[in-house]
């Protein structure tokens, strides 16, 4: 019998959720099947207490037919705070086989109730410890505990950030707690498993507080108490016993407070620390803290509060530094290899002298010179300092705060060799710990470094919230950065909670007209950060509509999308109210091409007009409106949307193209948007397509597009039948270009198409981040188009894939990318050698696929050898101009053909 077996249960995404805040969380599963063709018919999912074995399920859905196995909603009666469940699937696919029970999984709940939280909001006694003070307090208090601990969780968040400790050891592995939201609306807690750590008898918990996001210093005005001017904690933990029994230890006017080893810590500037400060056994029971001073109450409210939505930051990888450069300026700097962010380990065992101090100054590169460079960190210090207490080995690494660098410029440690410098530091890479979803890889080694720029781009950008760059004094989450590369970064990660949890803050911060600011969380309201009265601007607003939409495509994230829908609504309807008639935007500030290379002398905005690119997005954000509107049922929407975007689409013909067809703008950018969002068509648009392909011919296969226009740049190419001037683009290495950076020996994406320039200067340094995600949304192109892994969006979360790999012979020989979906591991990959076209393709259980294979012909195509028409899992073939076109069900396929054709068309 046919091996078919469900694996990779998720409850909310995650396999194991602890503290939940979902009353009717979502399941999923995969299927696994030898049997080509495979597709569940059936299910059935059972929900259970822990310790009943499923013997009186809670719920208990009996037999559904259907072939969902995605965002299945639990029905079952109302869920309880603070509880366990479990749950298991059973499966009927369509050949009869059943898949028997899956192993149980669990997930837990939160708080569910903002009335449930017994603790209070404390701080440091104001009389005794300066609220204002830039050092870290410290909070304790200590607990006696009656034997037979069954289980036990803390719920914890801040006005600031926090860490716990107990017993004398860190709780937990996450980072940067409770994380960055619209703290006045939202703010995140977190809840930890800490049974193993508490004992009978006495017991003691600490935690260390700092001002990060909601206190610190954030923006350019040098302005700090975004949201706040105290910080403050909220604490309680719940001990279960084994006769049923429960205590509950809260935050309270019990607990006491000190300043402890850490000076300073800033989100910015980075973090001092003074080892001969510590306080030994802190959180320790036995620690005599009748030095410390008393805490009071802090009133903050309790509604704002939501269980952690997204992927918490952790450390994720260890980096060691590959060599010590001896700079022509005599200092000692780390290199290590990566553009990375985290923060640096310091861990020896030697005696230094007590009260000798260590600074370490973090930088992203080195100067023409070869000499240390921190001048496009702007104000930010990214400075750490370690003041040693003597006589004992060292193991410190900064608590709140994250650093952007490769390079780490070492003082105090003159005397020491380069070997034991080299063995005394190691790189901790920190970022949301999103689960690695996408590959990709190709016959160019340079794009594939360019690939691994984008990732690590992804990773250094995506803590907690997608910023704009890492290392300078800004660190924010910039819209217009966000939606052109959401669609990339959903490939690369699963990156469902942390939009889910990003858009969210979006709506909350969204302004009541409907506008959207330039930064979520929103930190610039009021500040010279605003260039004109209106803090919001198309393409970056858009964020909005753009990111619930690639949520759903994604993940099937119906949810999500009817929670944002009001708020994409909005966002279209501000934009209608803007300018002198509905269908255009022609007023207001904009950002424009921001970057473009065809700005005039002096500017950052591109050449494209401002209402021209204000009108495409304003169409971009109508359709998808309007798409969602379908998803949603809202039929009435879909009239409204629709009519609107008829509009808007005559309007913009009227207004941007001349009567003989041509776009008023003569700009690759303006060509990229009035194609990419079907702004032209028939004639018009064939003749846009020409224009855009021989404007980039004529400037020998160089772009000039900035942020705007970018990222759309070769999908338009290849859609319109340019595929080879895309992948022409893609290989010029001479600036401007993709490769440029990398030759230059980039291992990021960066923020300008020179921050390097080929003499070794640099770019202006008030602009010039060398971690700066946005145009490595090319990395959308490389897997849909160059690979051909991509779906059919009718049926979202790639339940109908779509692999169609675009060939460029002579330029790229073979290309490969994989996606672990919704659904299962997907993957295209195809290579081109001795004549002979190879494409393998692996379709998950449960789901189907259209392959358009460029330039076969039927009675040559083979599958596994065999002809192609008679391979099983096949459902429909047939011939076209342009190849091969086959419907297939789930399985692995090796489709061979001969390559005379492809290369005539190349």
């Amino acid at each position: 019998m046919s091996q078919f077996k469900i694996e990779g249960l998720t409850c909310e995404y995650r396999e194991f959720l602890l503290g939940s805040g979902e009353r009717e969380p979502r399941f999923a599963w995969k299927l696994s099947a030898e049997a080509r063709g495979t597709h569940q018919e059936a299910y059935r999912i059972q929900v259970s207490r822990p310790g009943d074995d499923f013997a009186s399920p809670l719920w208990d859905t009996g037999r559904i037919e259907s072939d969902r196995s995605i965002q299945i909603k639990y029905e079952g009666p109302s869920l309880q705070s603070r509880s366990r469940y479990e749950f298991r699937v059973r499966c009927w696919d369509n050949r009869g086989n059943d898949s028997g029970w899956s192993k149980a999984a669990w997930w837990e709940t939160g708080l569910l109730e903002s009335g449930e939280w017994q603790a209070k909001w404390i701080t440091p006694d104001s009389e005794t410890i300066d609220p204002q003070t830039e050092l870290v307090f410290m909070m304790r208090r200590s607990f006696s505990l009656r034997s037979g601990v069954k289980s036990a969780r803390i719920y914890a968040t801040a006005a600031g950030l926090y860490e716990i400790f107990l017993n004398g050891k860190r709780v937990g592995e996450q980072w940067m707690t409770p994380g960055w939201t619209s703290y006045h609306h939202r703010l995140q807690y977190q809840t930890y498993d800490v049974t193993a750590q508490l004992k009978s008898g006495a017991n003691g918990i600490g935690v260390q507080l700092a001002d990060g996001w909601y206190k610190g210093r954030l923006g350019w005005d040098n302005k700090r108490a975004h949201y706040g001017d105290r910080r403050a904690l909220l604490l309680q933990l719940h001990v279960q016993y084994d006769d049923g029994s429960e205590e509950v230890l809260v935050t309270d006017e019990d607990w006491k407070s000190f300043l402890g080893p850490i000076r300073f810590s800033s989100i910015y500037d980075g973090e001092s620390y003074d080892a001969r400060l510590e306080q030994r056994g802190w959180s320790e029971a036995a620690f005599d803290d009748s030095g410390w001073s008393e805490t009071e109450i802090c009133k903050l409210p309790f509604e704002p509060l939501v269980a952690q939505e997204n992927w918490p930051v952790r450390v994720t990888e260890m980096i060691h530094p590959l060599k010590v450069i001896t700079t022509p300026a005599g200092e000692k700097v780390l290199d290590m290899g990566q553009n990375m962010v985290g923060r640096l380990r310091i861990k020896f065992k030697r005696d230094i002298p007590e009260g000798s101090t260590i600074t370490l100054q973090h930088a992203e590169v080195l100067d023409q010179e070869g000499n240390f460079y921190i001048g496009n960190l702007r104000s930010a210090g990214q400075r750490i300092e370690y003041t040693a207490k003597g006589g004992e080995e060292a193991d410190y690494a900064p608590h709140f705060t994250f650093q952007g660098f490769r390079y780490v410029k070492v003082e105090g440690l003159e005397a020491w060799s380069d070997e034991e410098l080299l063995a005394a530091f190691s790189g901790e890479v920190m970022h949301s710990d999103m689960e690695k979803t996408g590959t990709f890889e190709c016959s160019d080694p340079l794009i594939n470094q360019l690939q691994r720029n984008i990732v690590w781009g992804q990773r250094g950008n995506f803590l907690d919230v997608p910023t704009d760059c890492p290392q300078r004094d800004e660190r924010m989450g910039w819209t217009g950065d966000a939606q052109v590369f959401v669609r990339t970064a959903a490939f690369n990660y699963h990156v469902g909670p942390f939009f889910g949890k990003w858009v969210r803050d979006l709506k909350a911060d969204q302004h009541k007209d409907g506008s959207v600011p330039f930064v979520i969380p929103n930190v610039l309201e009021g500040t010279t950060a605003n260039p004109g009265k209106e803090q919001t601007s198309a393409a970056w607003g858009d964020a909005a509509v753009v990111c619930p939409w690639v949520m759903y495509l994604s993940y099937g994230d119906v949810r999500l999308l009817e929670e944002q829908y009001d708020s994409m609504k909005a966002w279209v309807e501000y934009i209608r109210s803007q300018g002198d008639q509905e269908h255009l935007w022609n007023t207001g500030f904009h950002f424009g091409d921001w970057l473009g290379l065809d700005a005039k002398e002096n500017s950052y905005v591109g050449a494209t007009p401002l209402d021209m690119v204000a009108t495409s997005f304003f169409a971009y954000s109508t359709r998808i409106v309007r798409d969602a509107a379908v998803v949603l049922g809202r039929a009435g929407d879909v009239r409204h949307y629709g009519e609107l975007l008829t509009g808007i689409k005559k309007a913009y013909r009227e207004e941007f193209v001349t009567p003989a067809g041509r776009l008023a703008a003569p700009t690759q950018t303006a060509h990229v948007l009035a194609l990419m969002f079907d702004l032209v068509e028939g004639a018009v648009k064939q003749r846009t397509a020409r224009e855009l392909n021989e404007l980039i011919v004529k400037n020998n296969y160089h772009l000039t597009t900035g942020f705007v226009g970018t990222p759309y740049l070769c999908l338009v190419l290849s859609d319109n039948g340019y595929h080879e001037t895309a992948v022409k683009l893609l290989l010029q290495e001479e600036y401007p270009s993709w490769l440029y950076s990398v030759k230059q020996g980039a291992t990021t994406i960066w923020e300008h198409w020179d921050g390097i320039k080929p003499d070794g200067s640099f770019w202006s340094d008030d602009m010039n981040s060398y971690n700066h995600y946005a145009y490595g949304a090319v990395g959308d192109w490389l897997y849909r188009y160059v690979a051909g892994l991509n779906m059919n969006e009718a049926e979202p979360a790639y339940k109908k894939i779509l692999i169609k790999p675009r060939f460029a012979t002579g330029q790229l020989t073979s290309a490969r990318a994989t996606l672990e979906s919704p659904y299962g591991l997907i993957e295209s990959s195809w290579q081109i050698a001795d004549g002979t076209v190879t494409v393998n393709i692996q379709i998950p259980a449960n789901t189907s696929a259209e392959i358009v294979l460029q330039g076969a012909r039927m009675e040559e195509l083979l599958e596994g050898g065999n002809p192609a028409e008679t391979a099983e899992g096949v459902l429909d073939i047939s011939e076209t101009e342009d190849g091969v076109t086959l419907s297939v069900g789930s399985g692995r396929y090796e489709w061979t053909y001969l390559a005379e054709e492809l290369v005539k068309q190349n």
